[in-house]
């Protein structure tokens, strides 16, 4: 089995590669190159009507939606999330779907406010504020999960929900402001969170999207603005 990840640098496709790191699979990769906006060409589209990134073609489907992709996987592989009859189960998925219907909408709000109010700065500013608050409270209910979780989140071993949450995490840091990173945050702020994103930057799977993506060596707990060897993070 191959798959297929349509990507760019450093954006939500990063956490599915990770995830097929981890797993071993082989997998191909396609360039969507954001400073194009190939993500709205009809092509993409006729991929994911969202035009949002990313796209993982598999044997069985054409898959859209981050979450959906990452549990599919779990499902498939059986590893990295526990399996339907694991009492851990209910866990998991009620955090993942947290992760991917609550938290990460709210990052695009502070990323993209045009998107949501209109071009209104003063309006924009209010948004970016507002959520840049609910994304902090996100981040306790997260940060007191972690704390009582022998070592990830899902349990002893590590999860796809962990790999969603340091992506998270790192562009909290770096984004919207590319090289200035964001003054309002800082990962201090939740220690068992830090941890956990410390113990991932040692995985064989980050290892290989550090250098697939150029995220440098610290890409979750001090990062820096990629420098992938094609296309564009934004």
């Amino acid at each position: 089995m191959t798959y297929r990840l349509h990507y760019a640098p450093d954006n939500a496709s990063l956490i599915v590669r990770i995830t097929l790191e981890e797993l071993r699979q082989p997998y191909e990769t396609t360039l969507v190159d954001r400073a194009a906006k190939a993500q709205k060409s009809l092509g993409f589209l006729a991929l994911n009507p969202s035009g949002l990134i990313p796209v993982l073609e598999t044997p069985h489907a054409v898959m859209f939606e981050t979450g959906a992709i990452l549990l599919w996987l779990v499902d498939r592989h059986e590893r990295l999330g526990p399996p339907p009859d694991d009492t851990q189960r209910g866990d998991f998925l009620k955090w993942l779907f947290f992760v991917a219907n609550t938290l990460h909408p709210a990052l695009r709000m502070v990323f993209y406010p045009d998107q949501y109010v209109g071009t209104d700065e003063a309006t924009q500013g209010r948004l970016r504020s507002h959520m840049q608050g609910e994304i902090t409270r996100h981040l306790d209910k997260l940060e007191l999960v972690a704390a009582k979780s022998p070592g990830w989140f899902a349990g002893p071993d590590v999860s796809v929900l962990d790999f969603y949450v340091a992506a998270i995490l790192r562009w909290l840091a770096l984004y919207p402001a590319p090289k200035g990173g964001a003054d309002w945050f800082s990962i201090d702020q939740w220690p068992h969170l830090y941890e956990m994103a410390t113990r991932l930057e040692h995985c064989r799977c980050v290892t290989a999207a550090i250098k697939a993506e150029g995220l440098g060596q610290t890409p979750f707990t001090a990062p820096r603005y990629p420098t992938p060897p094609e296309g564009s993070a934004t």
